[in-house]
């Protein structure tokens, strides 16, 4: 449930709620509806029950047995209508009994002393469940008379399941209409925030310069901050560029100075080697910074293909005079998540260095990868030159490190690609090539 979307959420507790509610509704109008039919059973019975009454007042004082209520089922054997007569000053013997009971005993329970009237079930002398009316009615002395009419509930018992079976077709097909309102309801009403991903998605990917605001009261502000966060990111990003090359000028200008003048006196070599290392670290930390706040940019994005094709035709200018074949093999609509500028510094350093090492091959492959958050671009840049030991390669990831002098180059090259990598999230590594020579594989977040 944690990791559901928020619709599922919200449809799931409505329908459960939807559910839960009708069911209980359901069982309301259910024992309402037996209630209201005990009720008019009762009544029936207790129509009965006026009329043996009635019939018993005038029998009784005749000695004679009453006439039957107008009911034929209380001539019939066994036919779930009963009546009886007892006495209870003499331990509720039977005086007078309904036809159908064909001499059984209709088993009823004793009422109380202070009791003149009571209702319940019972069974009958066929097993069956009957519904009884007990009243005690009293016709002068010791002429007491408890009087019992018993009606069978199977009907009563029919009509209330069909009834109920009715109520709950009715309330299924009342509740699968109401979950699919809720559904549209919640898919409808949710509709804004679906737009708001779409237009946030269009800014990260860089299709868009801000997110949509024509949203509903409700999300209209988070939309507002998010544009000013996005403005906000966007001027920091500009002064940080603008205080790195302020930076710049005002060190490599008086560096520039003291080298010049360091040679022009003749001086150490010490000197000379010094600047030189005072220049590349200035180089590799005012990178390292123009880097970092590039990485803050929200909203940038960078196709991959034409930067690749770019790249390789300018170094088979470079390189031109050594016969030198250069593949490339880039899956289609690739995109990097960051700036061009910096897409073309981690491509460019790899390319330039696979040229310079290789003999006659160097092999672009452009690929989409997939982790666990996020989708991922791999870059494999091989070539089929004398490669590195893992020694070696651990070597030339280190800042400034050079294996061969013999090749111009700062040594900066692998440590910005390292660095760069890092700040956008990716991974950078070396490692053997099927070609013969070295691999280096980079790894950078996609759009």
């Amino acid at each position: 449930m944690r990791r559901s979307s928020l619709s599922l959420r919200l449809i799931l507790v409505a329908a459960v709620w939807s559910v839960v509610a009708l069911a209980i509704a359901g069982f309301i109008l259910v024992e309402l509806y037996r209630a209201a039919s005990e009720r008019a059973f009762d009544e029936r019975i207790n129509v009965y029950m006026t009329t043996l009454i009635g019939e018993l007042s005038v029998a009784d004082a005749e000695g004679s047995e009453p006439d039957p209520p107008g009911e034929a089922r209380f001539r019939l054997p066994l036919s779930g209508w009963y009546w009886t007569v007892r006495d209870p000053d003499a331990a509720n013997a039977v005086l007078f009994a309904s036809p159908s009971l064909v001499g059984d005993a209709l088993v009823l329970p004793p009422i109380g002393e202070a009791e003149t009237d009571w209702r319940g079930y019972a069974r009958g002398p066929a097993g069956e469940e009957v519904r009884v009316s007990q009243r005690l009615v009293d016709f002068g002395p010791d002429r007491r008379r408890l009087m019992a009419v018993a009606g069978e509930t199977t009907t009563l018992a029919q009509e209330t399941a069909e009834f109920a079976g009715q109520v709950a077709l009715t309330l299924t097909i009342f509740g699968i209409g109401l979950v699919a309102a809720i559904f549209l309801q919640v898919r409808i009403g949710l509709k804004p925030l679906s737009r708001l991903r779409a237009s946030f998605a269009a800014v990260r990917r860089g299709e868009a310069e801000q997110i949509d605001e024509d949203l509903p009261s409700e999300l209209a502000p988070l939309a507002i901050e998010l544009n000013a966060l996005i403005a906000s990111n966007r001027d920091i990003v500009e002064r940080a560029r603008a205080h790195v090359g302020n930076l710049a000028h005002a060190l490599k200008t008086p560096l520039s100075v003291i080298t010049n003048e360091v040679r022009g006196a003749g001086g150490d070599g010490k000197l000379a080697e010094q600047a030189a290392l005072m220049r590349q670290q200035i180089e590799h930390h005012l990178e390292r910074a123009r880097m970092a706040a590039q990485r803050r940019v929200i909203g940038v994005a960078t196709e991959a293909g034409p930067v690749v094709d770019a790249l390789v035709r300018t170094m088979r200018k470079i390189h031109g005079g050594r016969d030198l074949r250069i593949e490339v093999s880039a899956a289609p609509d690739l995109r990097f998540r960051g700036e061009r500028q910096d897409f073309e510094e981690l491509l460019g350093n790899l390319i330039d260095t696979a040229c310079k090492w290789a003999a006659r091959q160097v092999r672009v492959t452009l690929a989409p990868a997939q982790d666990a958050r996020r989708p991922m671009l791999t870059i494999l840049i091989e070539d089929d030159g004398p490669g590195l030991s893992a020694p070696e390669r651990e070597q030339a990831m280190q800042r400034g490190r050079r294996l061969d002098e013999t090749v111009p180059g700062s040594g900066l090259g692998l440590s910005i690609v390292a660095d760069l990598a890092a700040l956008y999230g990716g991974r950078f590594t070396l490692e053997d090539s099927p070609l013969g020579g070295l691999a280096a594989r980079l790894e950078l977040p996609a759009v």
